[in-house]
């Protein structure tokens, strides 16, 4: 059985998804002239996207800028968002970078895209060059590791009360339900089943700009849960599991 249809319920739009992406990889795979390298730790993102890579003096890599006609070889930069929080099928996103490396001062690699694809589990998207320049990382990125991993392991009750808000469709079958990703949309929760899962998207009632007013937002959600009733899927999975 494959995975479940995806739900995405006031979500970030692709150049901003595509940049929170960049943001947040600490990673990156570069293929250039023939040779392909996995760089941990080593670039960095302007504001309109560039990407600055700092590699070492015997890099292939480099070599290939410097050698290469116009001092611009074409590469592709393959980033993975990874979901901080142990799912099955941790890889929420990939995001392809194709264009030019140029060399710049100190033997550093500046990178300015020509193309750039965003494949999400509802499909692959070419974002637009202007879109993607000018678009902002959302604005939890940097936090969201933190706050999904912390609402994980501190507060299974909270995410259990969540799936009260859940079509009981949804959740027939499952056997765990684990925060998958959050941005100033909303939560995306994952439920697995035995041999699938999916994902559901809870939108906030308005966007979250910091973790403060996330913190209200969530709030909001776990009222509105604690006044709905529960799942009787989820129950009768419950009772399953006890016998």
């Amino acid at each position: 059985m494959g995975d479940d249809s995806h739900s995405w319920t006031a979500a970030p739009a692709a150049a901003e998804r595509a940049r929170s992406v960049l943001a947040a990889a600490w990673s990156c795979s570069v293929t250039a002239e023939g040779t392909r390298e996995e760089l941990v730790g080593a670039h960095t993102v302007t504001e309109d996207g560039r990407v600055l890579v700092d590699v070492p003096g015997d890099s292939a890599l480099l070599g290939a800028a410097i050698c290469a006609p116009r001092g611009e070889p074409s590469a592709v930069l393959e980033f993975a968002d990874v979901a901080p929080v142990p799912v099955r099928s941790r890889i929420r996103a990939r995001l392809w970078l194709a264009g030019w490396f140029t060399v710049e001062e100190e033997g550093r690699l500046a990178f300015r895209a020509t193309r750039v694809v965003l494949r999400q589990p509802s499909g692959a998207v070419v974002v637009d060059l202007d879109d993607f320049a000018a678009a902002t990382p959302d604005p939890l990125t940097t936090a969201e590791a933190r706050l999904l991993t912390h609402l994980a392991d501190c507060h299974a009750d909270a995410v259990e009360r969540l799936t009260r808000l859940v079509d009981s469709d949804s959740l027939h079958g499952a056997v765990r339900v684990q925060p998958l990703a959050v941005d100033r949309h909303g939560l995306t929760l994952r439920i697995e089943r035995a041999r699938a899962h999916g994902d559901v998207r809870l939108a906030f009632h308005t966007p979250a700009d910091d973790v403060s007013q996330l913190t209200e937002r969530m709030h909001v959600l776990l009222s509105q849960a604690t006044a709905a009733a529960c799942p009787r899927a989820l129950q009768w999975q419950r009772t399953d599991g006890d016998r």
